[in-house]
């Protein structure tokens, strides 16, 4: 029996309202103004009640941003309750530095970290030094749990769809607990890769990055830098908007929440939402997917 799109339709949102067991996680960045900190601070507020499964903060290559991310995190451990989890690069420290830093944290009550090698500064070399080698480090040291990065569409610096899988394998093989993507508008690239890494028997959850987008043009600029493709049908859906933000937001939201729809009905229960340490589209679309205060 064939059903119609609009049966089909119905049929997915009564799924999703039936869904219980969705978990939720956010991505926040230190703030470098005032009017920053107080669009984050409120933006955690807001974003608190959903109960996310942990909240993380980005981690800056240069020891100003490094204070700013630890001082987001002891605040947030403080005030909220909420599990924080710092980002952590090996590029710019030593073994040494990132023991003591692994120390700190965990004497604070961090038990969370992600794991990243992080961008090398340009016109120097290769380190040599990967994120594997920074979860074994952090392994050594105390039982964090460890996310670590994805590429569904492939590292820009990955010699191959397979040189980048394999370096995947080695940060789950050295003990990372999940796997968290880049932001993708192609969900059938994040399903043939989630079904590549189970073929090479990566057995941790591939947890999609999702991007509500409200600034167009700076998602080209990091699209661009990532090397992650954009559909034509995303390029013909902010077509016109350059001076429209009201509509942009609700462009963005709609798109983020059917592709968050769609990968609920394959099965996906984790989602990871990169907010610009804005709330207004995360919150909708967790509104969307059932996750809501007090459920």
């Amino acid at each position: 029996m064939a059903f119609s799109h609009a049966q089909q339709v119905e049929a997915l949102n009564e799924r999703l309202c039936s869904l219980r067991d969705l978990n939720i996680s956010f991505e926040f960045f230190p703030p470098n103004s005032p009017a920053m900190e107080e669009t984050l601070w409120a933006s955690v507020e807001r974003l608190a009640p959903l109960k996310p499964k942990f909240v993380s903060v980005t981690y800056g290559a240069n020891s100003g941003v490094r204070d700013r991310t630890h001082k987001v995190i002891e605040r947030i451990h403080a005030e909220t309750g909420l599990q924080a989890a710092p980002h952590l690069t090996l590029v710019d420290a030593s073994d040494e530095e990132l023991r003591q830093l692994a120390r700190q944290y965990w004497q604070q009550g961090v038990r969370h970290i992600v794991a990243l090698r992080g961008d090398v500064p340009e016109g120097q070399p290769n380190p040599n030094r990967y994120a594997s080698d920074l979860v074994a480090l952090l392994r050594q040291e105390h039982d964090f749990e460890i996310s670590v990065a994805a590429y569904p569409e492939v590292h820009p610096e990955a010699r191959s769809a397979q040189a980048d899988l394999i370096n995947l394998k080695r940060k789950v093989d050295a003990g990372a607990t999940r796997a968290i993507t880049q932001f993708f508008f192609d969900i059938e690239a994040y399903l043939r890769f989630r079904d590549r890494c189970a073929a090479a028997g990566i057995d941790a959850e591939i947890v999609p990055g999702i991007l509500p987008v409200t600034n167009y043009q700076q998602l080209l600029k990091f699209a661009n830098f990532a090397k992650i493709r954009i559909p034509n049908w995303l390029h013909h859906m902010f077509d016109g908007l350059e001076e429209d933000p009201a509509t942009r937001k609700l462009v963005g939201a709609n798109v983020a929440i059917e592709m968050t729809k769609v990968l609920a009905r394959e099965g996906v229960g984790d989602f990871h939402f990169y907010t610009l340490n804005r709330a207004e589209l995360s919150y909708a679309i967790c509104h969307s997917l059932g996750v809501r205060p007090g459920v």
